[in-house]
């Protein structure tokens, strides 16, 4: 007669529900890390992240400066796109310009267009606050309260763009304070700007 297994007493079975609530936590945490990796990438690529830098800071303090002077949210966010394409074209034309004046190259086609989407990077950083500014307008809020927003946007950017630079750096947990605190700077500058127009 064949013996019958014990049956598993309610304890064993608690180290199994351990093990498959913590490879869900580490599933969990590697989902979030891999989110969290693929909108830094997106936010500062790392072909020219100094760029998107730049365009977050030129839209955000054009925001701040012109803040009184546009009467609706059309004017405020096509005056804000068209500095972003001037600045992306100008920044694309002067290197290439630059590279020729010191190698006395001649202009190809090929050369300029690797440069304009080098320098793409412009438009990506801009499009931050000028995608706040327009969801901000079809929330329905006022074009003064639509213009604080993306403003805010443009300086909440900065200092993420500092944190992402900091991880990417494994800096200790005092470089990444010290790396925000500059962020920090830079977006209440920004601000600071708008204050000082109003006033």
């Amino acid at each position: 007669m064949r013996e019958s297994l014990p049956r598993p007493r309610r304890g064993d079975n608690h180290p199994i529900e351990g093990d498959s609530e913590q490879r869900t936590a580490q599933a969990s945490r590697k989902g979030l890390l891999h989110a969290l990796g693929t909108s830094a990438d997106w936010l500062a690529p790392a072909g020219n992240p100094s760029r998107v830098v730049l365009g977050v800071i030129v839209t955000g303090a054009l925001l701040a400066a012109e803040s009184g002077l546009h009467d609706n949210y059309l004017e405020t966010f096509a005056s804000g796109l068209l500095a972003a394409l001037l600045y992306w074209l100008a920044h694309a034309y002067a290197d290439v310009l630059g590279l020729r004046l010191r190698s006395s190259r001649r202009l190809t086609a090929r050369e300029l267009g690797e440069s304009f989407l080098h320098e793409s990077a412009v438009i990506r950083g801009a499009a931050i606050p000028l995608l706040a500014l327009a969801i901000a307008a079809l929330l329905g809020a006022d074009r003064e309260t639509g213009v604080s927003i993306a403003i805010w946007t443009a300086a909440g950017s900065i200092v993420i763009l500092e944190l992402i630079a900091g991880l990417r750096s494994h800096a200790t947990r005092g470089e990444i304070l010290l790396e925000a605190a500059v962020g920090i700077t830079m977006g209440l500058g920004v601000i600071a700007l708008k204050a000082l127009v109003a006033h």
